[in-house]
């Protein structure tokens, strides 16, 4: 049976603007992440703070992955927020609770991948930010039963539409029930430099716990 070839993509970009080297390392991977994150900021990135989110639900393996906007960087690891009610990586994270998350910065020819454990931050940490989130985006989160199934945008409207009614004289809407922040602790941190010819650069800081020292490797591309 021929296999129809719907997309090929020829292989026509070289990364050319930058290098890495062990020398130039944080020995804190943590430390590392927050110069090229500022960097990647400064360069005009856009969205510099989107990164894809994956997952995997146990005993299945099936994994899922979805791009979302990182928040916060601690001296534990990166926190993102989200409902953790009934989204699928809400079910994923309570079945199997490691996750990854992979930045890329086109503009610095940059990727960072993330490995580790999932932990929740408290319920203060998580009203502290929703505080920040515009109103709309508040009654939102309250409004939308995250990856269930909706019959149509009429009755997600309804929804919204509803909750801004139940809301209208409250001048704080409280954090909702399910949502908030989860932190990623990290057991692997990669750095990847695009280099021309595809002979990247890429180092890899793992530890065995929180409790040992980050350890640097430089990885074949």
């Amino acid at each position: 049976m021929n296999k129809e070839r719907f997309i090929f993509a020829p292989v026509t970009k070289q990364y050319t603007k930058y290098t890495l080297s062990r020398s130039s390392l944080q020995p804190n991977p943590l430390t590392q992440f927050n110069t090229w994150y500022s960097e990647a900021v400064k360069s005009g990135e856009p969205l510099a703070e989107s990164c894809t989110l994956a997952t995997a639900s146990l005993p299945s393996g099936r994994v899922s992955a979805r791009v979302v906007l990182f928040k916060e960087l601690d001296n534990r690891g990166f926190i993102v927020y989200s409902n953790w009610q009934t989204s699928k990586k809400a079910m994923d994270v309570k079945s199997n609770p490691r996750a990854a998350i992979t930045f890329f910065w086109k503009t610095l020819e940059r990727q960072v991948r993330v490995e580790g454990l999932t932990e929740f931050v408290t319920p203060e940490e998580s009203l502290a930010y929703f505080r920040t989130r515009p109103r709309e985006s508040q009654i939102g989160a309250h409004a939308s039963p995250q990856s269930q199934v909706v019959d149509s945008r009429e009755e997600l409207d309804q929804y919204v539409q509803d909750t801004r009614e139940k809301f209208k004289d409250v001048e704080e809407i409280p954090l909702p029930e399910g949502w908030g922040g989860m932190r990623i602790v990290p057991d692997e941190i990669e750095f990847w430099q695009g280099r021309d010819n595809r002979v990247h650069d890429r180092f890899s800081y793992t530890r065995e716990n929180e409790a040992t020292e980050w350890k640097i490797v430089r990885l074949a591309p």
